[in-house]
């Protein structure tokens, strides 16, 4: 918009004349002297243009100046309420750590089909289900269980074949802040490093009931209902040190061997206090 030359009234210094003006600056021509003012700003207030035309003209640029800043300072509050939000998680995250206490059977085995399987490896997360009944039916299941110490592992049973044949399909720590009392929409994601994938020979070689047993029915292999069972740190420990001796590329073993220690370490457990797997089928 060209306002050179442009005749103008001031309220405390007269008319004068536009002789220069950019994007936030604006020059005025009085009798006595040349005044500079800011752009836009100073119309409307104190400023006021003779041509009607560029007056509509310049009150659109104006409104639109104003919506720009109003827009900016709702992001900027938006900034500010995400951030105090933040800063209450934290606290309440510090606080649910400091007085946590690992608990002995805080892992989870999630029985994927078809479909979850493509889901669980490409967005690598599972989804806790839905609660059936009571007050909060239809409400997400709260995986409370879980916290840093946990990770999940994800199984199968081939259609057609018993359920002793269950394999495991691969494995991941939780995301590195989570924590299952705060869980609200039921998605349990995946550590940013610690995750892995078997390959179906590799697979084939780990069977989920060589290490779960039900200790009240410790003949019985049954998984009849429920998307998702808690299970003992140890026997994590013990399938993520099998899953070492299974993988064939060197990397994929010394991701599974560092994954393994971390385990251990989030887990207080020794390696060498671990004991040999004594599962369902180790007792047929």
């Amino acid at each position: 918009m060209n306002l050179i030359n442009k005749k103008v009234t001031h309220k405390r210094f007269g008319l004068g004349s536009i002789v220069k003006h950019n994007e936030s600056i604006i020059e005025i021509n009085f009798a006595s002297e040349n005044k500079k003012f800011v752009f836009p700003d100073v119309f409307g207030k104190h400023l006021k243009l003779h041509d009607k035309s560029d007056a509509n003209l310049l009150e659109k640029i104006i409104q639109k100046k104003e919506m720009e800043r109003k827009e900016e300072e709702w992001k900027k509050e938006e900034e500010i309420k995400l951030q105090r939000k933040n800063q209450e998680l934290r606290l309440e995250h510090e606080k649910i750590m400091k007085y946590h206490k690992l608990h002995p059977a805080s892992q989870m085995v999630f029985w994927c089909d078809t479909e979850e399987q493509n889901i669980s490896f490409s967005e690598w997360k599972v989804f806790s289900g839905v609660i059936k009944s009571g007050n909060n039916k239809g409400n997400p299941n709260k995986p409370i269980r879980l916290n840093q110490n946990s990770a999940v592992l994800l199984t199968a049973r081939d259609s057609g074949m018993p359920e002793k044949d269950r394999r495991i399909l691969g494995v991941y720590m939780v995301e590195e802040d989570f924590i299952g009392k705060l869980c609200e929409d039921g998605n349990i994601p995946a550590h940013s490093k610690y995750r892995l994938q078997l390959t179906e020979k590799e697979s084939d070689q780990m069977l989920f009931w060589k290490y779960y047993v039900n200790e009240k029915f410790p003949d019985k292999m049954t998984w009849n209902t429920g998307k998702y069972r808690y299970f003992d740190n140890v026997w994590m420990a013990q399938i993520l040190l099998d899953i070492v001796s299974v993988r064939s590329d060197p990397k994929e073993q010394e991701l599974a061997q560092q994954f393994f220690k971390h385990f251990c370490k989030m887990n207080q457990i020794t390696e060498q206090d671990l004991p040999k797997p004594n599962g369902a089928l180790k007792r047929i």
